[in-house]
């Protein structure tokens, strides 16, 4: 059974980037990918409101809740800041081996650094960072070689450097496992 990718847009989202997503999902992990209907706001509930963040790890939660069809991953997209208590923020976070995840373009967008808005620059910053969290659903953990979405990405230079794409390593790694 060939498998499936929902992307899932939570509020605030930017809404204009999610179809450029599609067609590079679906080659990278040959997969149907569908867009759905955004959502109501983010719950406050997941809100820290002495940081000012929204903790990824509840709003991952809530995402592994929603019933899916079998071989289904679940990516919410999001413009909200995440964070998990141990780091200061993440650009996303995701089941290993599992379904579901979440992306953060917060901390993509060259606006939070002060910089010129960059359109092309945020949407292959927002690719990579879905490309990433995706392939932990499929098992992937991060990758040693640089030019892999697979890369380990603590900093935004860290996402620019590295692929879009995943290594052949990881790309027959995540189509074994579906």
């Amino acid at each position: 059974m060939p498998s499936s990718i929902h992307i899932l847009p939570l509020k605030p989202v930017v809404l204009e980037v999610l179809p450029l997503l599609v067609e590079p999902l679906v080659s990278i992990f040959e997969a149907d990918v569908t867009i759905a209907e955004p959502e109501g706001r983010i719950v406050p509930a997941v809100l820290d409101d002495s940081r000012g963040q929204y903790n990824s790890t509840d709003i991952l939660r809530s995402l592994l809740e929603r019933p899916l069809p079998e071989q289904c991953k679940i990516v919410g997209v999001t413009s909200v800041d995440l964070f998990v208590p141990v780091l200061t923020y993440v650009f996303g976070e995701a089941q290993l081996d599992g379904t579901a995840a979440v992306v953060s373009t917060y901390r993509l967008d060259n606006v939070m650094y002060g910089l010129p808005a960059d359109p092309v620059l945020f949407y292959e910053r927002v690719l990579k960072e879905t490309v990433h969290e995706l392939g932990h659903t499929y098992g992937l953990v991060h990758c040693r070689d640089i030019d892999c979405a697979m890369h380990a990405s603590t900093a935004v230079e860290d996402i620019d450097v590295k692929g879009a794409s995943l290594c052949p390593a990881c790309r027959r790694a995540a189509l074994s496992a579906v």
